[in-house]
């Protein structure tokens, strides 16, 4: 089982970016979905959540501007950064908790929580 993150780049301030986070294999169950990020000296936070049941959250600093989303279908989830600001620059990470999937052998596996390998975001004229 892998999360494999993806849109992130370079962006003028006030423009937008779509990020990914798809999570592959043979998946039955995905709790809550997240968007973290860590900047350079800082300590990662959480940006947006989004349970199974839909009921999201987000960060104070992103409230009006980000929308996160999820497409159980795909297992994917994603994070619309609109008006983006310089201070938005960091890695984005993406991750899952209370993750279920089938290994090889049918085995059926239950994790608390797995992350993604992060997508850098840079804000800068």
């Amino acid at each position: 089982v892998q999360l494999q993150a993806s849109g992130g780049g370079l962006v003028q301030p006030g423009g937008s970016l779509r990020l990914s986070c798809a999570v592959s294999g043979r998946i039955y169950t995905i709790g809550a979905m997240d968007w973290y990020r860590q900047a350079p000296g800082n300590q990662r936070e959480l940006v947006a959540s989004i349970t199974n049941s839909r009921s999201i959250n987000y960060a104070d600093s992103v409230k009006g501007r980000f929308t996160i989303s999820r497409d159980n279908a795909k297992n994917t989830v994603y994070l619309q950064m609109n008006s983006l600001k310089p201070e938005n620059t960091a890695v984005y990470y993406c991750h899952v908790d209370n993750l279920g999937y089938y290994r090889d052998d049918d085995v059926p596996v239950a994790v608390k929580d797995r992350w993604g390998q992060g997508t850098q975001v840079t804000v800068s004229s």
